[in-house]
């Protein structure tokens, strides 16, 4: 295995044909407003104008292009061992309604493709979960069980199409593989033929709720709904304290092109083995196969987790079973997982009459977005499908879901006090190289985050994170102040890159830092 010198980041986001959408520049009224530009709210929009309801989607960047330009792509309801836990968290009748759920979206990304004649690099394939340890070859045959009750068409099997040997595995046939940033484009253009408006470059800061809701803009313009879906991956707006409820999770992603004689692996694939090996291929400029590895999970902002040895750990994993393997791309990608293992898809708090929220896909976001545009529309045009309460954002399962939020609260309660405690990060801006990054003391100003790009030149914003006050920490291996709480990360400049937070990190001296 070998790594290029100049890796480059998410293959899907070479796909850029433009056009780039205006920002908002005045005051608007829609029946909908849509916050967040990924796979849900591009999803929810589209559904919501093809509804007849007039749309608008406002995004802080560009859309598609946040988690969801930096996706795996895989679609499938076969996710893991999903359905053990879920059955387990929310019985046989969650399992089904979640079964039905996911495959409807799959079916559902087939259909408008063929429908719309979305030219995506869509590609029918079988889902494998897999482990190599016969020691766990029950617990495939016990998924494949609970799946099959559930409604879906897995199978046991023994034997794969990887190059390496499995001691189990769960197949599900007929899921999807795609470019996402093909698909959303092209959805998002369908949707503006449709009479929708989406604005870029222009991040929601405030939400008032009532009749009609209202939403502000940093700029100070403002858009006023009847409905609001907030899809922003992480709700930057969380009035039904879903932050005690989400975990956020990074992981590695490296893909390259494999070697002309090298086997080319029929399907997607994912194990939770060595925490976590997920793969799959995808067309490389018209000849030959790219190969995606995913795995190494690791909390934004944990110091001790170190970025950058995820990402080799996971090119020699790839090395070991692709011979002659390159690296030429590695991104990260993130998302929130949920303490049911069901993502929190309705309305944004229980007294909500117009404001709508979805979050928490734990790692199946395509799935998960297409799901949530569609029931979001639903709900919104008044006709629910029977699965909704499954989803409910305000169920709550004391038994199963109290000991996860008291560790989450725990882990947030000492990053709240601990960070704040002497010592642990650096003394002075003298000891920080060229693309590092450290807290530092200052006189006065609370803790800095200083930081250094490629040419050494320094960089000092708070280090407090705006959401809730978290100590960042430097990510090296992706050059991101990341926050440890709940996962808001930030530039060099403390400009905002994911939420929760919406204020970017103050500008602060350098020659402030001890």
């Amino acid at each position: 295995m070998t790594v290029s010198g100049h890796s480059a980041g998410s293959l899907w986001m070479e796909y850029d044909p433009g056009p780039a959408y205006p920002l908002l520049q005045g005051d608007i009224r829609v029946d909908v407003a849509v916050v967040g530009g990924g796979i849900a709210g591009i999803s929810a929009a589209w559904e919501l104008a093809q509804a007849g309801r007039t749309v608008a989607l406002v995004e802080a960047d560009r859309i598609a292009h946040g988690v969801t330009g930096h996706t795996t792509a895989k679609l499938s309801a076969l996710q893991g061992v999903a359905y053990s836990r879920i059955r387990k968290a929310r019985g046989a009748v969650g399992a089904r309604q979640y079964a039905a759920s996911q495959q409807d979206a799959v079916g559902h990304v087939q259909r408008l493709s063929d429908q719309l004649g979305i030219d995506c690099d869509l590609e029918r394939t079988a889902a494998y979960t897999y482990v190599t340890d016969p020691a766990h070859a029950e617990d495939m045959r016990h998924e494949a069980e609970v799946a099959r009750a559930a409604g879906l068409d897995a199978v046991y099997v023994e034997e794969t199409p990887l190059p390496f040997p499995v001691a189990a595995a769960v197949r599900l046939d007929d899921q999807v593989q795609f470019h996402p940033r093909k698909y959303l484009l092209a959805l998002a253009a369908d949707l503006v033929r449709r009479g929708g408006k989406i604005f870029e470059r222009s991040r929601v800061t405030d939400l008032r709720e009532g009749d009609p809701c209202r939403l502000t803009t940093s700029a100070g313009h403002t858009v006023h709904a009847e409905d609001v879906v907030v899809a922003t991956h992480y709700p930057v707006f969380d009035r039904a304290l879903l932050f005690t409820r989400l975990e956020p999770k990074r992981e590695a992603v490296v893909a390259g092109p494999l070697p002309p004689d090298s086997p080319v692996p029929d399907g997607m694939f994912l194990t939770e083995e060595n925490n976590t090996r997920s793969l799959r291929t995808a067309p490389h400029d018209g000849h030959g196969r790219l190969l995606i590895v995913t795995g190494e999970k690791f909390t934004p902002g944990a110091p001790k987790d170190g970025a950058a040895a995820h990402f080799e750990t996971l090119a020699q994993w790839a090395g070991t079973h692709f011979k002659d393997f390159t690296v030429t791309h590695r991104w990260a990608t993130q998302d929130n997982f949920s303490t049911d293992h069901v993502p929190y898809v309705g309305r944004l708090h229980p007294m909500a009459d117009h404001a709508y929220v979805a979050t928490g896909f734990g790692g199946w976001g395509l799935s998960g977005g297409v799901m949530s545009g569609r029931l979001l529309a639903a709900m919104i045009t008044d006709s629910p499908p029977s699965w909704s309460g499954l989803y409910d954002p305000a169920r709550l399962h004391p038994l199963h879901e109290g000991p996860k939020m008291l560790r989450l609260g725990a882990k947030t309660a000492k990053h709240l006090v601990g960070d704040r405690l002497p010592g642990g990060h650096a003394d002075s801006v003298d000891e920080i190289g060229p693309g590092e990054g450290a807290v530092l003391r200052s006189r006065g100003e609370g803790p800095l985050a200083v930081s250094r790009d490629a040419s050494g030149a320094p960089h000092c914003v708070s280090a407090r994170c705006t959401h809730l006050g978290c100590i960042v920490h430097f990510n090296e291996a992706e050059s991101a102040w990341e926050c440890p709480c709940h996962g808001s990360r930030f530039d060099m400049d403390g400009g905002v890159l994911q939420g929760p937070a919406v204020h970017p990190l103050g500008p602060r001296d350098v020659d402030g830092g001890r």
